[in-house]
Formats: C-alpha cells, structure tokens, sequence
C-alpha cells in the first residue's frame, strides 16, 4: 500500500509567490529560463537552472553550476524569500486552464515504494538525465521541484479536497501563461492523520509526468540511507516530495507527430499505401481532430484527412498494442516512412497537443515537413493498465498540461 507522509514544506511567503515560482526546468532551454529571469532575483530558475546566474553558454552541468544552486537556495532562506513551516503539513494543489481544474495532494512519498514499484511508472529513463537530477538533489539536500503522481479515485480523500478548497487558499495566482495555480495548507491533526491513513488504502501510485524527477529523488534518498550507519528509516530522506492527483482529475492531452518526407513517395502514393490498413476520407481544408482510439488526423499536400485503422490492424488485448501510438508507429512511421526509431530520427519531430492542430497545418504548410499526423489522447485507464502490467509506452506518448509550477513547496532532505 502507498505509504506517504506531511512535511515541513519550504516556501514562499504568500507577497513573494508570482515572483518566486517559475515552470519546471525541464520545459525550457537556459537561454529561455534567462530571459523569464530577467530583473527578478527572487525567481525559482536561480536555483533550479543556475547557469543562467553565468555567462551564455556555460555549461549547464560544471559543478560551478550546481554549487550555484546551493548558494542561491541558501541565499533565498537567508532574505526570507523562502521559509519553512512550522510543523509537517499536507498541501493541496489546484491547476486550473481553460475552465477545468485538477487538485491535488503535496505529499512525501516513500522512497521504498518506488524501490520495489509500487510507485508505477510507464517510460524509461536516461542515466544522464537521472544523474544530472541527483546531483541537483544531493548538493540542495533538497526535492526543489515535484513528482507528478496520479492515484485511484478515493473517495474521503475527495471529501478532504472539497471541505479544504471551500476555505481561503495560501495562494492564489495565474501566472504569465494563463494557467491558475491556487494552494492551501492543511494544519489540522486530525485530517493530516486521516489523509495518511486513507493513501495507505491505496495500492499503488502512478507516475504521470516526472519520471526523471522521480528517480533522482529516489535514488538520492536510498542512497543517503545506504551511506548513513546510523540509519533508522523515518529520516526525512526516506521520503520525497510529489503532489498526487485522483486520476479523474486529470486529462492526457494529444501528443503529435511531423514528418519531414515521405520516404521517396509521392502524397497519392502514400495515401494508397495508407488505405492497405485505413479507412481514408478526404476532409478537406478544415482542421480535423480524431474523433475517437483509432482514428487519426493526417495533413497533407494542404488537405486534412480521417485515417480510421481497419479491425485486424490493432490489438484490444494488448496494453500497448491497443494504444495508437503503436498502431500508427506501425503502421504509418516504420511500414510506410521507414522511421523504427522516435528516440533519434531526425526526419521526425514531436508537437505537444497544447499547441493545437494550427501548429501542425503550419509547420507543414512552411515546407519544413511534409506531413502531419494527430493521435487520439491516451487514457488515464491506459496509462494505470500499461504501468500495472509492467509495460513501458512508447516514446513521446503522453502529454500533460498545465506542469506543475515549482517553488510553491520546497522539501527539505534533513
């Protein structure tokens, strides 16, 4: 069962906050974080993408760099622009864009049920991206920025999300990207208990988004208990920060494909090839979006097309089999494009469904792609059945928006 815990979250006092918090540091390039930086030295991307705090260019990963971190997150404590509570809390969360919001729990997880897996996760990770995190936790002694979890539905764990979010919130803000980030603090005994009891009623937690993150702040913390012999198991490394969401609160979002050429084809020759395992129909200039699993958007030659995958083509009994990711990187990219690899093929890219279809029509209308193909957004059911099995998903599958914003709780690893 889950097993997490309050904790003396590190933050920003509720003036500070719009000025503190930033995107995650995987959303954008050093350059990018510079520039949203620019003239605030109360920003989060001091810590968390300190070369900016250097001259362009710099190598992001000298140790000069993530001795800066350690310098800036002490500085940030020492001028009050971050200060720890109290006392050992739960948090929660909410996101709101266009309209809908998700809520969640800020939380400590247990590192070992990430060890032995009952933190699920769906991806694979890079060794790089892992140690580069670790470092970053290791110097800080700190999770500066979030997991993104996702667990079962529960209801008393609803309860708590409706009775506290009808009281006046920490924060509330949106911030320059048009996203609603509101926070509360929960300081009552009594429900911090029974928020612990209740996810320890729960079997498994899901990684959404993170799975570096994740990582790093797991390996870091059985690695600090391994070189502690004095280790007793409730040090605060034991546990790192995540904020969880019940899976119905939250919403994959499309995650699309370019395509630089086509093979050698021409657009009538690959439309035929298409039609071997697709129903083909001409929608004409009209953006089209797929209308449900197993039928696509293909852009091409300035028309929009519905591809629906014939029976036979997909399997409704394979977790992954059943996903259109595979059917299409299958069918389409590796059949048709000769594209086998989505990790390092260069005549292939990727586009974030929060960018629209427009983006797609654009990026092939400017000549610098050929075609365009939009999926049908996975689950979350697909996601929990595939990281229940102990599936992996293929590359570039899931989309998740808003990220979470970094800096509204910081944990501390002492």
């Amino acid at each position: 069962m889950a097993k997490v815990k309050p904790f003396k979250g590190v933050r920003p006092p509720k003036h500070l906050v719009e000025q503190v918090a930033s995107r995650p540091y995987d959303v954008l390039n050093s350059e990018e974080a510079r520039k949203e930086a620019e003239g605030n030295e109360k920003s989060l991307y001091h810590i968390i993408k300190p070369e900016i705090d250097f001259e362009p260019g710099f190598d992001e990963h000298h140790p000069a760099v993530y001795e800066k971190a350690v310098e800036n997150f002490h500085k940030f404590q020492k001028e009050g622009w971050l200060v720890e509570d109290d006392k050992e809390k739960y948090y929660i969360y909410a996101q709101t864009m266009d309209g809908r919001t998700q809520y969640g729990f800020v939380v400590a997880a247990w590192v070992d049920d990430y060890m032995e897996g009952r933190i699920k996760k769906h991806e694979l990770t890079r060794r790089d991206k892992e140690e580069d995190r670790m470092k970053h936790v290791r110097v800080n002694n700190a999770n500066i920025e979030p997991v993104f979890f996702a667990f079962p539905d529960n209801e008393a764990l609803e309860n708590i999300i409706r009775t506290v979010t009808a009281g006046e919130p920490e924060y509330d803000f949106v911030a320059p990207d048009g996203f609603g980030h509101t926070l509360w603090v929960i300081e009552d005994d009594k429900m911090i208990e029974e928020i612990s009891s209740e996810f320890g009623k729960i079997p498994n937690l899901y990684i959404a988004d993170g799975h570096h993150r994740s990582a790093a702040a797991a390996l870091v913390g059985d690695e600090k208990r391994r070189n502690n012999p004095e280790h007793k198991g409730d040090e605060e490394y034991n546990y790192f920060m995540a904020v969880a969401f019940p899976a119905s609160h939250l919403k994959i979002i499309d995650y699309n494909r370019v395509v630089r050429d086509l093979n050698g084809l021409t657009p009538a020759e690959f439309l035929d090839k298409i039609r071997e395992n697709f129903d083909v129909e001409e929608k004409g200039t009209e953006i089209y979006h797929p209308t449900g699993l197993h039928n696509f958007a293909l852009y091409l030659d300035g028309k929009w097309y519905s591809l629906t995958a014939k029976e036979g083509t997909y399997n409704d009994q394979d977790p992954i089999g059943v996903l259109d990711v595979t059917v299409s990187s299958d069918l389409i990219l590796r059949d048709i494009l000769g594209i086998t690899d989505l990790r390092s093929d260069k005549r292939i890219d990727f586009v974030g469904g929060i960018r629209g279809l427009e983006e797609l029509k654009r990026r092939v209308d400017s000549g610098e792609m050929k075609m365009a193909l939009a999926l049908y957004p996975v689950t979350m059911d697909q996601l929990m059945n595939i990281a229940d099995t102990g599936n992996i998903m293929p590359p570039k599958t899931t989309w998740f928006e808003p990220k979470l914003r970094s800096g509204l709780v910081i944990h501390k690893l002492d």
